[in-house]
């Protein structure tokens, strides 16, 4: 034989099956023999670290070339990767018959839990539908989230036991459907296997969430675009998320110490985006509404100018920070009182007690309120730039207020989600094109085009950053 033995032939046992039969584990199942060679426990490492074994010992993945001997504690087994009707290579064979109790022949067993869900898929489907194999999907908390074309649809419910089966992380295994909610744009979708649990917990930007993924959208692929947005920011910026969801733009922005206006239409994802605010411990630095994108986009300037967040003041603390602070501050205030009362002496000679007192500070003026959207979040990719028209005129209620032109002296930034069917530069110009048609203005050439992800073939995410043109935010409103 060659110097180096083929590989064995590990695939598991072919059974088809037709749609509605019932799926039965036990059948996978096989034994493969191999050549073995009995040896002292004490000479395993030396044996297997020997120039005569290299290529030669078992190599097959979630098994070991050494197994325990049942007959005696004092041995192994070692396993090879050569079937019993190969010949050994004469250095091999030496070296083993000199270091070993002798070669004999060993069944490798394997069973269900060796195989992966796509070699399972691959021997029980129809040929016609093994030239991909459905097991992609994506995980949200414990939901495996599958999107199965058409021609997988009638064993749907066996890939979902196999993909449950294969992954112990998940716990419900779901397919998205082709409907649509058509108000609140999240999928509708069908339980395939598993406990039908739709209330997940994920971790992002070292923030937690939780919701109901069946009646919110959530897309664990954007995890990336989010926190690159949030980067973006200011811990003293304003940013005004328009389709908020559950908030995975603005809750992170509020924890890096922005302040808030999370919006979503769908009453489900407003009330999570709630529930999560206080959950980080980011609520006082978030306002959350429950409103149509378009009525959002035209008042929250006005509501952020006449009901303003508080600046920060000092360096952003953490919650556990502002708990320390407040009991030092409270023992210090006990400190003092028992001191005072102690100072009977001081109490006597209110020269000396004065003298004692340290001087005053002068008060610092407080710093202004934050007055001014500096962000607008758009992440609705399939329809937001029809939004933009809603932008015409959503400053000019504010325009004649004291101190307007130096809060507005730089614009809002536009960060609108977008799709295209085009690439590249042609990409940019669709993009362009779209939203200046949208906004009613034309955009700044300093306007910036970012590639979020290929979604389907020949449609691509992508975020167009711009800065809000002024004509457009100070028009008449009547006009748009």
């Amino acid at each position: 034989m060659s110097s180096t033995p083929a590989p064995l032939d590990t695939s598991p046992p072919i059974h088809r099956m037709q749609p509605g039969d019932e799926f039965n584990p036990s059948l996978f199942t096989r034994s493969i023999p191999v050549q073995a060679a009995r040896i002292d426990a004490l000479k395993t490492t030396t044996i297997t670290r020997s120039d005569a074994m290299k290529g030669f010992m078992l190599d097959i993945p979630k098994m070991k070339p050494v197994a325990f001997d049942p007959e005696n504690d004092s041995k192994r087994i070692l396993l090879l990767r050569v079937p019993p009707t190969d010949e050994l290579p004469s250095h091999v064979k030496e070296y083993l018959l000199a270091n070993s109790d002798g070669i004999f022949t060993y069944p490798v067993s394997l069973d269900y839990s060796y195989w992966t869900a796509d070699e399972i898929l691959q021997a029980v489907l129809p040929p016609e539908l093994l030239d991909e194999s459905p097991t992609s999907f994506t995980t949200t908390g414990h939901i495996a989230h599958m999107n199965l074309r058409d021609e997988y649809l009638p064993w749907r419910h066996l890939i979902g036991k196999v993909i449950l089966e294969k992954h112990k992380n998940i716990r419900t295994v779901v397919n998205k459907l082709d409907t649509i909610d058509t108000q609140f744009r999240f999928f509708k979708m069908e339980v395939l296997a598993g406990n039908p649990d739709f209330i997940v917990e994920m971790s992002e930007s070292n923030c937690r969430f939780r919701f109901d993924f069946s009646q919110v959208y959530w897309n664990s692929r954007l995890h990336a675009e989010h926190g690159r947005l949030v980067d973006s920011f200011k811990a003293t910026d304003v940013v005004a998320d328009v389709f908020a969801g559950v908030g995975p733009f603005a809750i992170p922005a509020a924890k890096k110490g922005c302040a808030v206006y999370g919006n979503d239409l769908n009453p489900s994802s407003a009330k999570y985006m709630q529930s999560n605010a206080d959950d980080n411990k980011v609520a006082s630095r978030m306002q959350i509404s429950c409103r149509d994108g378009r009525e959002f986009i035209r008042s929250v300037a006005h509501e952020s100018w006449h009901k303003p967040f508080p600046a920060i003041v000092g360096p952003l603390k953490t919650p556990r920070q502002i708990e320390k602070m407040l009991r030092h501050q409270r023992n210090a205030r006990e400190r003092a009182e028992k001191e005072a009362n102690s100072n009977t002496e001081a109490s006597k000679n209110p020269t000396e007690q004065s003298a004692l007192l340290p001087e005053p500070e002068h008060a610092q003026p407080p710093p202004p309120p934050r007055r001014k959207v500096d962000h607008f979040v758009m992440n609705l990719p399939g329809t937001a730039l029809e939004f933009l028209d809603a932008f015409r005129g959503c400053l000019a209620s504010i325009k004649d207020e004291p101190d307007f032109e130096r809060e507005y002296a730089e614009m809002p930034l536009v960060h609108c989600h977008c799709f295209t069917r085009e690439v590249e530069e042609n990409a940019k110009a669709d993009i362009r094109q779209r939203a200046e048609m949208a906004l009613g203005g034309k955009i700044g050439d300093d306007a910036t085009y970012h590639f979020v992800r290929s979604v389907a073939p020949n449609k691509d995410m992508w975020c167009i950053t711009f800065a809000l043109p002024r004509d457009v935010a100070l028009a008449d409103p009547s006009s748009a």
